[in-house]
């Protein structure tokens, strides 16, 4: 008789996440938006139960950061108990957003839950029928950085047991879009005798190798308009001949974004017609955060924009939009002729605005932090910014100080 196993692989749940990009959404809507992370969480619990898995996998980051709200830890125990109900293990690492030094509120988990201790890699045996059929290789983050190669610590353990399933959470060595973490070269992870490389940090859903799968599954709920598009987890059937997997949308809220034109358009409630027109061409399966770019570098689109009759448009739609039973909100509106200015020969020059936008790309933006990050009060509130969120700063910062330069 032919083995197999079946399993769901999860990671960067980054559950109790706080939006701080989303703050100026309407309060009702926002604690909705705050909820997402702990839905994604049950439809993942009922995935696995439909699916009648042997076991999940969780490949760190559960928690958003190190300060972990108690609801978070509370709330992902029960999800384990329930789990349990239905005799379903979970193998879980920590990674970089929730290393273990940083846990100011441990819980303690049900005995279906097998957490790796410390960053040395070590195995548990998954046994079906009173028989080992796999190995579960990881580790955990101890500290909030693991800056060493990791691939080559994970040796295949008891050759009799049929499969053997690696995780790791960490990125490939020459990806210079996310902080590096655990670096590794996809050769590294293929030369490996391994059936399945399940990773984790990177939040974009990508199969980096189809044989051995070397699989990141993303993260389970988008938190910017960065991660769009459906977000989940794989549900993988591992067989002695072949392997089968499934991706399973798990988010509550998907950001999305819009493009309209409005080049044609020459009275205000024209546009109000193309964006309604647009939205309702949506094929849409959950709730929707909407990025709306308008095309149209013409002087009406300019004029608009100037006397907020743009900003006063976007708001009537939304009161209208968010009403449905699966609601868009458009939370975020740019013009083309934004970006266009950012590429005119003007900032490329010998004068003010150039000099400006070339700082711009080139301080850091720590020195203008420091006076808060330092402060007495303050500093207890608040957790340091990732690289990711530093660029999305000095993103916003230059395109606000922009926008507004060139009004005058």
């Amino acid at each position: 008789m032919t083995k197999q196993i079946s399993f769901i692989h999860a990671a960067d749940l980054h559950l109790d996440s706080p939006f701080k990009g989303l703050t100026d959404l309407p309060e009702d809507l926002f604690h909705k938006v705050r909820e997402s992370t702990f839905l994604a969480l049950d439809r993942l619990v009922k995935a696995a139960i439909d699916k009648k898995v042997d076991f999940v996998l969780m490949v760190g980051d559960l928690f958003d950061n190190e300060k972990q709200s108690l609801k978070a830890q509370i709330y992902l125990r029960r999800a384990f108990e329930e789990l349990k109900q239905h005799r379903i293990n979970v193998y879980l690492s920590y990674g970089n957003h929730d290393y273990i030094i940083g846990n100011v509120y441990p819980v303690t988990y049900p005995d279906n839950v097998f957490v790796f201790p410390d960053e040395q890699v070590t195995h548990f045996t998954y046994k079906k029928d009173g028989q080992p059929i796999a190995n579960i290789y990881g580790f955990s983050y101890e500290n909030r950085a693991v800056l060493e190669n990791k691939a080559n610590e994970y040796e295949r353990k008891d050759s009799d047991v049929p499969f053997h399933i690696a995780m790791l959470h960490g990125s490939v060595g020459s990806n210079t879009e996310h902080d590096t973490y655990a670096p590794f070269q996809i050769s590294d992870l293929a030369g490996a005798p391994f059936h399945y490389w399940a990773l984790g940090h990177i939040h974009k859903r990508e199969i980096l190798k189809g044989n051995p799968p070397i699989v990141y599954s993303g993260n389970i709920q988008g938190r910017n308009r960065k991660e769009t598009g459906e977000k989940g987890c794989y549900h993988v059937v591992l067989s002695e001949a072949d392997v089968n997997m499934t991706f399973i949308p798990l988010q509550e809220i998907q950001f999305t974004s819009l493009e309209v034109d409005a080049s044609g358009c020459k009275e205000i409630h024209e546009l109000e017609k193309q964006i309604v027109s647009s939205l309702n061409g949506f094929d849409q399966r959950s709730h929707l955060l909407i990025d709306l770019l308008l095309i149209g570098d013409n002087q009406l689109l300019r004029q608009w924009d100037s006397e907020k009759r743009i900003e006063d448009l976007i708001e009537i739609i939304n009161e209208t939009a968010e009403q449905e039973a699966l609601w868009k909100y458009i939370y975020r509106v740019k013009n083309r002729y934004d970006e266009d200015i950012k590429e005119h020969q003007l900032f490329k020059g010998e004068h003010f605005v150039g000099e400006l936008v070339r700082h711009f790309d080139q301080t850091s933006i720590h020195s203008h932090l420091e006076e808060l990050y330092y402060h007495r009060s303050a500093r207890k509130f608040l957790s340091s910014l990732s690289g990711e969120e530093e660029q999305l700063i000095v993103s916003e910062a230059k395109e606000l100080l922009m926008r507004e330069l060139w009004k005058g």
